[in-house]
């Protein structure tokens, strides 16, 4: 008979930043290992529940008992299970670890040979025989932070456990976990409910909690009521929430019962940067901040509480109290900054080190300020700015504000470099030069920023490269990836030689810190990020054929990859794709030096042809490669589908003559040339 099963953990208030990953391991956990043993089918929907005081699982259609399985073991052959009348010993042991005399075994044939086979039909396990034992799996296999334990008892887990209970249909089942027998008793709120709420079944699980508990079970649907709520307050104001990472779900694990107040500060503390407001409220205080339809923040906030009462005055003055602290903290931080300006901070970076083999942050800030000028200049921008951006760039990570909220470097330094009368561009700059901070983030903005960004971050990897800290496996601690392919980002939109610039911020280090190879081995390894990058939007193979001979210009490849694609839609391009395959496979064979082509030696008249044919496409190929015209370009070599496909057929490329063998290859050589101008074709064929 199968029946809803429930099982719950009832705890002190579990790790909020953990409560969703754990919830859903527990629940999911539970679900496999019963339907790995045939107690509920695999496609049966299972409903997780994750409060800050509890973990349980609502599993519909779970058996009682496991469905009766049916074993076969094989044995050894038929041929060999017997000697002179008695059994071998293979098959001696083979019956005797079934559990059966030899003559109680059947017969079956495998495709081969006759063998011996074991059959029989063993009895389902009671539920209540392996369940204690699949919690307790359960519990091991939680993505759990750090374990305690309580009173005197061996048994571990993230919080101390109060109750455990493990119900089907309207049954208890006898099971047992971390010394707790199950049973059927929980409690709801821990202060808008009383007393212990008694489940007379497993369904219903949620609505009780909620009708007799004050208790929303599911994270789930606590997050998306806690989202309504807040939602509907902002727009009672007219007022959006501000953006924030995880804000939401970490609330929603601190809640059983979520309801939604509105507190209000002094406008006076929004002389502050706003930024500096709203990480105070979302990391220290975990309330939502308001915008108004300018993105401008206002002396107002949404708060997320566990209690519901008729009068939360008391509740939303408390908290109103508490942030007019915090942000006046904020506030004492941003005036007391102001006392030093950006470039008397500078001197300071001397004291913050960045790597013990590299130095100090001041003496990346001189590399950063000789590159970003080196950038500047190959863009045709200001040097002096660019210069000015890169000197003052670090100088906020020796701030008060930083020091508190390091997710505001840049961001301040921005807003002292206007206070201190610095370019907007150096102040934008200074900003920008973090982006692009994570996927998907912006590019920075104008040419001052973008040198002081691709300085920062080109900086950091040969750097980090060059003293030997190469990302492997999943561990890249300095995030060279992210760096690398925030380079690529910005290259792929800029006119800038990446070997060239891997060789100029290799200079900019002292002697010895990074050796002759490191460029080539840093472009080799943006090489294989660009690779991935681009692999979201474009075929495997076409990367490889545009990025076939490493090209250090990165802002043109978009466009030969584009070309390269309606390249494979004219009908010429797998013949030409395969002759260029074979080309190459035909000169990777040669020993020795190409001679110079000679006309005068062509023997057969397809040679001619297709010389011909060369010498007419080469004039309007060079036009379109000018222009960047890359498709014109490709689709010039169609007219050499014929005068290839005729030379393959009629000429022996490996003449017995030396002198018509070299000026065969020769034309081969040219061609080959001329046709992967813009693309590596050979590695488009199939």
């Amino acid at each position: 008979m199968s029946q809803t099963l429930l099982i719950e953990l009832f705890t002190e208030e579990l790790p909020p930043k953990a409560l969703p990953r754990l919830g859903a391991s527990f629940a999911q956990t539970l679900f496999d290992e019963l339907s790995k043993l045939g107690f509920v089918d695999k496609d049966v929907e299972f409903h997780p529940f994750a409060s800050p005081r509890r973990l349980a699982v609502s599993i519909p259609n779970v058996l009682a008992v496991q469905p009766e399985q049916q074993i076969e073991k094989k044995g050894p052959a038929v041929a060999a299970g017997f000697k002179d009348g008695q059994p071998t010993p293979a098959l001696a042991g083979f019956a005797r670890s079934c559990g059966v005399t030899p003559e109680q075994l059947e017969k079956t044939h495998d495709g081969k040979q006759d063998i011996f086979v074991f059959r029989a039909t063993k009895p389902g396990e009671p539920l209540s025989g392996v369940l204690s034992a699949l919690v307790e799996l359960a519990l091991k296999k939680l993505p759990a932070p750090k374990m305690m334990r309580w009173g005197n008892r061996d048994g571990q887990f993230i919080r101390p456990i109060h109750g455990l209970i493990a119900l089907h249909g309207n049954d208890v089942i006898p099971a047992k976990a971390l010394h707790l027998d199950a049973g059927r008793v929980t409690r709801g709120h821990r202060f808008l409910s009383t007393g212990e709420i008694s489940l007379s079944s497993a369904d219903g699980y949620a609505r009780t909690l909620y009708e007799s508990g004050k208790v929303v079970a599911s994270f789930a649907a606590r997050r998306h009521l806690i989202e309504d709520r807040l939602t509907s307050a902002a727009h009672a104001i007219d007022a959006t929430i501000a953006p924030s990472d995880g804000l939401l779900d970490e609330v929603t694990a601190l809640v059983e019962w979520p309801v939604v107040y509105t507190g209000e500060f002094s406008a006076d503390f929004l002389k502050v940067p706003q930024e500096c407001l709203i990480l105070s409220m979302q990391q220290h205080q975990k309330y939502f901040p308001l915008l108004d339809a300018n993105g401008k923040l206002l002396p107002k906030f949404l708060v997320v509480s566990n209690l519901e009462t008729a009068d939360p005055s008391n509740i939303i003055h408390g908290n109103e109290r508490v942030l007019r602290a915090r942000l006046s903290d904020a506030q004492f931080f941003f005036q007391q900054d102001q006392k030093i300006k950006l470039e008397g901070r500078v001197g300071k970076l001397h004291q913050v080190v960045y790597h013990n083999k590299i130095g100090s942050q001041f003496e990346r800030v001189e590399r950063l300020t000789k590159l970003a000028g080196e950038i500047a200049a190959a863009l045709g921008a200001d040097r002096k700015l660019a210069e000015r951006a890169a000197y003052l760039a670090k100088a906020d990570l020796v701030s008060d504000m930083v020091g508190e909220f390091p997710e505001l470097q840049g961001i301040m330094g921005m807003y002292y470099a206007r206070i201190d009368g610095e370019d907007e561009q150096v102040a934008r700059a200074i900003e920008g030069h973090y982006h692009p901070r994570f996927a998907g983030d912006t590019l920075p903005e104008g040419p001052i920023a973008l040198a002081a960004a691709l300085a920062d971050k080109l900086e950091s990897i040969v750097g980090i490269y060059g003293i030997g800290l190469i990302p492997t496996g999943d561990k890249d601690p300095f995030g060279l990836r992210r760096a690398a392919l925030g380079v690529l980002r910005m290259l792929l939109t800029l006119p800038l030689n990446l070997k060239a610039l891997l060789v100029s911020t290799a200079a900019t280090f002292p002697a010895g810190v990074v050796s002759a190879n490191v460029p080539d081995g840093v472009f080799d390894f943006m090489q294989e990020r660009l690779k991935n990058y681009l692999a979201a939007d474009y075929p495997a193979a076409d990367i490889e054929a545009v990025l076939a001979f490493k090209p250090a210009r990165l802002d043109d490849i978009q466009k030969r990859l584009a070309a390269v694609a309606e390249f494979k839609a004219l009908p010429e391009a797998a013949a030409l794709a395969a002759a260029n395959k074979r080309i190459r496979n035909i000169l990777k064979k040669v020993e020795g030096e190409i001679p110079a082509l000679n006309p005068a030696l062509f023997a057969e008249p397809a040679e001619s042809a297709l010389h011909a044919a060369a010498q007419t496409i080469t004039g309007p190929v060079n036009n379109a490669l000018a222009t960047q015209d890359f498709t014109g370009a490709l689709k010039q070599l169609a007219a050499l589908k014929a005068p290839v496909d005729a030379f393959f057929d009629g000429v022996m490329v490996m003449a017995e003559d030396a002198a018509v063998r070299g000026n065969r290859l020769a034309l081969l050589a040219g061609l080959a040339e001329l046709m992967n101008r813009v693309a590596e074709l050979s590695l488009l064929a199939e």
